[in-house]
């Protein structure tokens, strides 16, 4: 018998992270820029996914060079919301609707929001957005139904009129995982850089991961304690892709 893909194993795990309380998991990503080779696949599954506006990208990849010629390394750095222990929207939120999981992940409830640009310049990592209303095919002949195609965000059905001038952000669509499937970003990397699962789950693959030597987290001086973590990277380019 085949020994399991990466794919089935991380889905596994969720499914086993599922079968206990909300309060015992922790979800995480891990994302090995080593194997990213910038196709931006990613970028274009969560705006899919997640019915997002022109300037609305809960996941980005950045370019980021090491070194002096003539050698010179060249990466590519995806972003996206780290799902901080402490985290600065949070603190920054004076609606009550940032909020940090009991399972790790930031939350925003869209129905308490009021697109605070304050919360949005909180984020020291720039992954948060606010949603302003922007459609890309206004102004046109015709404004294109996708456009406000429902998404399930948080798990609730809504279209795009439902969230102008939202704060808005990646939330490892928890939508998704909770119906036992993998995030949009992690399920159609042809490089396998993304690796999703719960953190209380010794046998879970992210886990493991977690353990080994060469784990970077980026801006760990802005004190934040981000869940979502990185393999191969290290501070230099962290800090160029940041810029």
């Amino acid at each position: 018998m085949s020994e399991k893909s990466v794919l089935e194993q991380m889905r596994a795990d969720i499914e086993r992270a599922l079968a206990k309380p909300l309060e015992q998991r922790r979800w995480a990503m891990i994302v090995d820029i080593e194997k990213c080779v910038g196709c931006h696949g990613c970028t274009a599954a969560c705006k899919a996914e997640n019915k997002t506006p022109h300037g609305v990208d809960y996941r980005f990849v950045k370019d980021a060079e090491d070194g002096e010629y003539p050698d010179v390394k060249h990466y590519f750095m995806p972003n996206l919301c780290m799902q901080c222990d402490k985290a600065p929207c949070v603190e920054a939120c004076t609606d009550g609707s940032v909020t940090k999981g009991v399972d790790g992940v930031v939350r925003i409830d869209y129905a308490k929001n009021t697109g605070d640009p304050k919360v949005t310049a909180a984020c020291p990592y720039g992954v948060m957005s606010t949603d302003e209303g922007d459609y890309y095919t206004k102004g046109t002949p015709k404004l294109e139904p996708y456009e406000d195609a429902a998404t399930f965000e948080y798990g609730q059905e809504a279209g795009r009129k439902d969230k102008i001038g939202k704060n808005r952000k990646c939330h490892y669509c928890l939508h998704r995982i909770e119906a036992g499937m993998l995030p949009a970003c992690v399920s159609t990397c042809i490089g396998e850089a993304n690796y999703f699962g719960d953190l209380n789950d010794p046998e879970s693959l992210v886990a493991k991961l977690a353990g080994k030597k060469g784990i970077y987290i980026f801006g760990a001086d802005f004190g934040t304690d981000p869940i979502t973590r990185y393999l191969g990277a290290d501070e230099y380019h962290c800090a160029m892709c940041h810029e």
